[in-house]
């Protein structure tokens, strides 16, 4: 029994609750094309109870944006991809202040849209070049 207590543990972290080690940005990237379609139609539409339901939405892809962003900055991005790419930290950040209030969760602009696409991509990248390392 005491030797249960005082053995070495492993320590782990996952984005779900079993580490299945699969990241992926296309995930915030998909949320990112939808809220740039929502934006759209919102646009080509004056029904009112269309527009509130479509801009809910909206506001629920932002936070799942915000939210594979944050899980491959916290769980898959480790020290070393930090150091040899220094611009994550903030790309990270410009994404998910792009995914947010005064982003595309808070307004309805298709360039915000256009915006947190093209950082997503540069996410992207930097996350593939690291899985051929």
């Amino acid at each position: 029994m005491f030797a249960r207590l005082f053995a070495p543990t492993l320590e782990v972290s996952a984005h779900c609750d079993l580490p299945c080690g699969v990241y992926d940005p296309a995930q915030a990237r998909i949320e990112a094309e939808s809220i740039k379609a929502i934006i759209a139609k919102v646009a080509d539409n004056d029904d009112p109870d269309f527009r509130t339901r479509a801009i809910l939405i909206k506001e629920q892809r932002s936070e799942l944006v915000k939210h594979h962003l944050w899980v491959l900055w916290t769980d898959y991005f480790k020290p070393p991809h930090f150091e040899k790419y220094p611009q994550l930290h903030t790309l990270v950040n410009e994404a998910t202040k792009l995914a947010g209030a005064s982003g595309t969760k808070g307004e309805l602009d298709a360039a915000k849209a256009d915006e947190l696409l093209a950082k997503i991509d540069e996410i992207a990248e930097i996350f593939w070049e690291t899985k051929k390392a």
